[in-house]
């Protein structure tokens, strides 16, 4: 199979049906822009297996997304998308940048979620946008973004629960959106420790890249923390 593409965290592969790719998780680790870099033992195989679930429970759910099937520990069957050139957050407690540009104590909870849009510019630092920087830019149409809006909230209310009856509260998330072959909008990429912020119910510790962004130790166990908790 052709490598398409080749990311900080996958490798994405042609298969047989044009309309169809293959997803692989690496173990490699990044973060401030590509600035720290690492391996990550087994960080793949967890990332795998935990959008894969996700993924599942959102189709259950009637979200669509690109999953189809998982291959093996480390690869995704998915659809094709033509991907939407932003990065949907939805924040629902205080944390990262939420925390430094608005100065509000890091792990505060928020009544309603924050949902912020961010440019998938590696150059620029994927940058933070409003949705006339938006327009500006050509990346979305006012129709497409309430619709990134609503779909984004809708995944927020599916997740939020089924992380809270595993114990762990998802503080914030990364999410990216594509169209399939027939126009069709769903959600793409990965939901896993590596674009979530998850944090246990009981004690605060944190379960996710933080761990590996903040020099926290323990990043491995984290990881596989999550795996056991959703999966298992």
């Amino acid at each position: 199979m052709n490598l398409l593409y080749e990311g900080k965290a996958k490798r994405v592969y042609a298969t047989d049906n044009s309309d169809r790719v293959r997803v692989e998780f690496k173990d490699s680790a990044t973060a401030f822009n590509g600035q720290k870099k690492a391996e990550i033992t087994g960080k793949g195989v967890v990332n795998t297996a935990v959008t894969a679930r996700l993924f599942g429970w959102l189709q259950e759910h009637g979200i669509p997304t690109h999953f189809i099937e998982q291959l093996d520990d480390r690869n995704l069957l998915v659809d094709r998308l033509s991907m939407v050139g932003l990065e949907v957050v939805v924040r629902n407690w205080v944390a990262g940048s939420l925390h430094t540009r608005t100065g509000l104590p890091e792990g505060t909870p928020m009544d309603d979620p924050v949902l912020e849009f961010y440019y998938k510019n590696d150059a620029l630092g994927d940058p933070l946008l409003n949705e006339d920087h938006i327009r500006l830019l050509g990346l979305a149409s006012p129709d497409l973004i309430a619709r990134l809006r609503q779909e984004a909230l809708r995944i927020n209310q599916v997740l939020k629960p089924f992380f809270l009856q595993r114990g762990i509260v998802l503080v914030d998330f990364k999410l990216e959106f594509g169209r399939d072959a027939e126009g069709n909008l769903k959600l793409g990429d990965e939901i896993s420790p590596d674009t979530c912020r998850l944090w246990d119910r009981e004690s605060g510790e944190r379960l996710d890249k933080d761990r590996f962004r903040r020099d926290l130790g323990g990043v491995e166990d984290a990881y596989q923390e999550i795996l056991k908790r959703v999966v298992n």
